[in-house]
């Protein structure tokens, strides 16, 4: 079973279209304005990652066909969702840390403090857009974005859904900056998986998902997956082949939680700018920290 990228929304300060992600980032862009992009209803008392998700989604399930201006356009219980996010509402707890030592309980906003739930940006997206299928945030460090591709990629082959939405979003605040000892990218992307097929024309493939001992072995198995001219999403230059292009995302900030989706969203960049060779997603720490990869190939005519 094929599983295809059909619906992509990629929201950064400066960029909406994945084909930007292939040059170099954008630098001093204004920061994403949810209320202009989605309207202000629905959008009070929302952190900022879920405000962030939320425009993503629209973005994602438009371009998928699956939302229109009249609403979904396939039946909600056979659409899940997936949120990557490290950070997300990091803020949101801090805040109410801060309340309780101050104040007390008593303190508290009840307003504010449902968003202190690890899975607020996957939940809230499903409420706002009816999508009743598996619902689940990934938090899973340095390979959560990817983690969160396979986890969807797992749902549609099992039947659980017919789609899923995949986010990867992380916000750039004082709490997130002290956290990642610099600024995050203050947006990320949504994708929409479908069966092959089912949907939208697909805008690119998922290969199966990769897991090694090392970036190095994870790095070979990619290659040995797809051989041939490719682009490479890795953080570090050296495990890119002689002759296949590097792909950095680096420049546009931390990008935790968010940057496997990223890097999907690149694929599609990738793909809709002509290039017919794969790209390969790599993810992982140096020593024994986790690696994650995964290959992605531009659609055929028929798919």
């Amino acid at each position: 079973m094929s599983i295809a990228i059909t619906g992509v929304g990629l929201l950064l300060p400066g960029l909406d279209d994945p084909r930007g992600l292939l040059g170099p980032a954008v630098v001093g862009g204004a920061p994403v304005d949810p209320a202009a992009l989605i309207g202000k209803k629905g959008l009070r008392y929302k952190d900022r990652a879920t405000q962030l998700g939320l425009c993503m989604a629209v973005a994602a399930l438009t371009d998928a066909g699956l939302l229109d201006g009249s609403g979904s356009t396939v039946p909600g219980d056979r659409v899940g969702v997936v949120v990557s996010t490290n950070l997300g509402n990091a803020d949101t707890v801090c805040r109410a840390v801060e309340t309780i030592a101050k104040e007390g309980t008593a303190g508290l906003s009840p307003m504010d403090t449902p968003n202190a739930s690890s899975n607020i940006t996957a939940s809230e997206t499903a409420i706002r857009f009816g999508l009743r299928g598996p619902n689940l945030t990934v938090c899973n460090g340095v390979t959560s974005g990817l983690d969160a591709v396979r986890w969807a990629r797992l749902m549609l082959r099992s039947g659980r859904a017919d789609h899923m939405l995949v986010l990867g979003v992380e916000p750039d605040n004082p709490v997130t900056r002290r956290l990642m000892d610099g600024p995050v990218v203050d947006g990320g992307a949504g994708l929409v998986l479908s069966r092959a097929g089912e949907g939208r024309a697909a805008r690119a493939l998922l290969g199966p998902p990769v897991r090694a001992a090392g970036l190095a072995a994870c790095a070979s198995r990619l290659a040995d997956a797809a051989p041939g001219p490719a682009g490479w999403l890795t953080e570090d230059p050296s495990l890119v082949p002689p002759g296949a292009r590097h792909l950095d995302l680096s420049g546009w900030g931390h990008s935790s939680g968010a940057l496997g989706v990223l890097q999907c969203a690149a694929a599609v960049g990738w793909a809709d700018t002509g290039h017919t060779g794969p790209v390969h997603a790599l993810l992982g720490g140096p020593g024994r920290a986790p690696v994650a990869g995964l290959v992605l190939t531009p659609p055929g005519p028929s798919s």
